[in-house]
């Protein structure tokens, strides 16, 4: 009687143990098909039809820009100095979302026939300079450059020799290949389109290129918007070409700087990017009015800009350029600004005085069209997505358990042999402490 009561409670088992496993098929099959229907809702995403936001002029967003002399560079004592000083200086420029930055020569034309010229490609076509406003110049578009970009525009040169010591930007258009941010720069490909339509493919740092509906030519650095919710492992991703400033337009992101060289400072106003030129002009210098006299957003523009001096100032540039005919550098900007009027050192450095002067100008300046608060930071890199949790995750992997490590399927890290080197004795120690200070 026993064993049949006992076989029944065993079947019993094995009908509800087959219940179970149908119903975790059950619940496979209707995951895997959510899955494939997801897949497809994000493909089709990705092929539609990207909306782009016309934008009126009088409503583009105000721009700051900054002047630094290339005479800076000619002051470091070594080439690791000098590319670690142009590094300081793109990670001030983008702290404080500068627009522009403009490398200007302060030794005058008279120095640039005997000095060795060189050339850049910038926004303006190529232009040559002095060799310190070229390297300048070039460490400053390298750093500003998405890293999964700048293979393509930085080949292997002199001046970018000792860039790999140079902290990085971490800038917010420096996007990972999972972020997902509708906004992203990339370069225009080789790869022929099928078919009559005009358009190109574009990598913009993902696993497949972007098409966009517009012909380009190859090797040219475009901004591209991508639908919203698109799946960004798909094959047939389609894009838009955008002005470099509709990301800040749309959506409030900072989305880096661009660089300009002026071989004299009256080049640093005459040939200005912006349409009426700059309707605030800030000098800066120890012989300036006090900053802080200056009352909280006084100092209104659309597109401003600050100038910064090199080891002497502002006055050698003023006298090296003939086509500038005012007596004092005061006479050049709207405001003249002694923005650390406590100083305890004698100079200040250009790097130093950048930091400093952004910082005290901030709630002095007011811009006549704020960007928009910037809200998607969940489509951006983090702070805690840098390189300390990287180390922590790796720290993590060489401390686990062994035998952890074989149950879970995992490598088991290998550790070398502790070697104890042979070390000199320690010195004796006194009883009486150290007395060396009474010889």
């Amino acid at each position: 009687m026993k064993v049949n009561e006992k076989k029944r409670l065993t079947e019993r088992e094995k009908m509800e143990r087959r219940e179970r496993k149908r119903h975790k098929r059950h619940d496979r099959l209707l995951d895997r098909v959510k899955q494939e229907f997801e897949d497809v809702e994000r493909e089709k995403a990705g092929m539609a039809e990207v909306e782009v936001t016309p934008v009126a002029e009088a409503e583009y967003v105000s721009t700051v820009s900054i002047a630094v002399p290339g005479s800076i560079m000619d002051n470091a004592q070594s080439p690791e100095l000098r590319t670690y000083l142009a590094g300081q200086i793109a990670r001030a420029a983008c702290i404080f979302q500068v627009d522009e930055v403009i490398v200007f020569d302060d030794c005058g034309s008279s120095n640039q026939v005997t000095d060795k010229l060189g050339t850049i490609q910038t926004n303006e076509g190529s232009t040559s300079a002095r060799r310190c406003c070229i390297q300048l110049a070039r460490i400053l578009q390298y750093l500003e450059c998405p890293q999964y970009l700048r293979k393509y525009f930085f080949p292997l040169h002199n001046d970018l020799k000792f860039t790999g010591l140079l902290n990085p930007l971490d800038s917010q258009h420096h996007l990972r290949q999972q972020s997902e941010f509708v906004f992203r720069e990339g370069i225009v490909t080789t790869k022929p389109t099928k078919g009559n339509k005009p358009g190109a493919f574009v990598n913009v740092g993902l696993l497949n290129d972007v098409l966009v509906d517009t012909k380009l030519d190859p090797n040219l650095r475009v901004t591209v918007k991508l639908p919203a919710g698109a799946d960004l492992k798909s094959k047939k991703l389609r894009g838009k070409v955008v002005p470099p400033s509709q990301p800040r337009q749309e959506t409030g992101i900072y989305w880096g700087y661009t660089v300009r060289i002026a071989n004299s400072l009256s080049q640093v106003f005459t040939k200005s990017p912006y349409k009426g030129g700059y309707d605030m002009t800030i000098g800066t210098s120890d012989r300036g009015k006090n900053v802080h006299e200056l009352q909280p957003a006084s100092l209104s523009y659309q597109h401003a800009l600050i100038v910064f001096g090199g080891v002497l100032g502002l006055e050698p540039a003023l006298d090296n350029d003939q086509k500038l005919n005012v007596d004092t550098v005061e006479d050049l900007f709207e405001e003249y600004l002694n923005t650390v009027p406590t100083q305890g050192s004698r100079t200040i450095r250009t790097e130093e005085a950048i930091l400093i002067s952004m910082a005290a100008l901030g709630d002095k300046l007011k811009p006549v069209n704020a960007p928009k608060p910037f809200t998607s930071f969940e489509a951006i890199p983090q702070s805690q997505d840098t390189g300390i949790k990287q180390y922590a995750f790796n720290e993590k992997r060489t401390k686990m358990d062994p035998m952890e490590a074989l149950k879970s399927g995992r490598p088991v890290p290998i550790a070398r042999p502790n070697v104890e080197l042979s070390q000199p004795a320690p010195p004796p120690v006194d009883k009486y402490g150290d007395m060396s200070r009474f010889d």
